[in-house]
């Protein structure tokens, strides 16, 4: 379908596609048990996602007393994650449509995330979705260029082709990061965010064409 305003759809990761709370809560939470602290809830450790690992245990450990011992800490978390990253994780429901409707209008699919690279292929591959996007840019991918910078989706424009461009996230990672690209940006579950805001993949589509009017 021709008609489709969009040429290039590109997509934050955790809280976005996939529903990784849960093993991103079990990492940091087996990071704090190593300082000896006691866990979060997993919708404490919800509103520090985004970041990237680091700022969301950092963020963990300051609300628990210190950060001290974040970088002692930090790979105790990633290993840990990288060992159990999919064993809640799934996609939101609703996605693998709303991605084969975009794809059966003959829109680039693109992910933009601030999770490390390593993690990023792994979850993708364990989920089977990596063969959905055409280009995928990690928090690593462009040293010392993550969200909330701009230069990740410019890149992902790049990579893509060129042509008209839209945005999907949860985070203020990504809307600023849309926003400085000149993109704009549909949010997932939040409603005081971005240009346009949805909860159901049902509505991801007409809420994209309203961007465009």
């Amino acid at each position: 379908m021709a008609d489709f305003p969009f040429d290039i759809v590109g997509f934050d990761l955790d809280g976005t596609l996939v529903d990784s709370a849960g093993d991103l809560a079990a990492a940091v939470n087996h990071a704090l048990s190593a300082a000896g602290r006691p866990p979060f809830a997993v919708e404490q450790i919800r509103p520090m996602i985004g970041g990237g690992a680091r700022l969301m245990l950092q963020t963990a450990l300051r609300a628990s007393g210190g950060d001290e011992q974040l970088d002692a800490l930090l790979p105790v978390l990633l290993a840990y994650y990288e060992a159990n990253i999919a064993v809640t994780t799934r996609p939101f429901p609703g996605v693998t449509a709303a991605l084969d409707a975009l794809a059966a209008r003959g829109v680039t699919l693109a992910i933009v995330t601030n999770k490390r690279e390593r993690f990023t292929d792994l979850l993708l591959g364990e989920l089977g979705l990596t063969d959905r996007f055409a280009c995928i840019i990690s928090g690593d991918t462009i040293p010392g260029k993550a969200k909330p910078d701009p230069e990740p989706i410019v890149e992902m424009i790049r990579r893509c082709g060129g042509g008209r461009a839209a945005f999907v996230g949860d985070s203020r990672y990504d809307v600023e990061a849309a926003r400085a690209a000149g993109v704009p940006v549909a949010v997932f579950g939040q409603d005081a965010l971005g240009d346009a805001a949805f909860g159901d993949y049902r509505h991801l589509i007409p809420k994209l064409e309203s961007l465009a009017q």
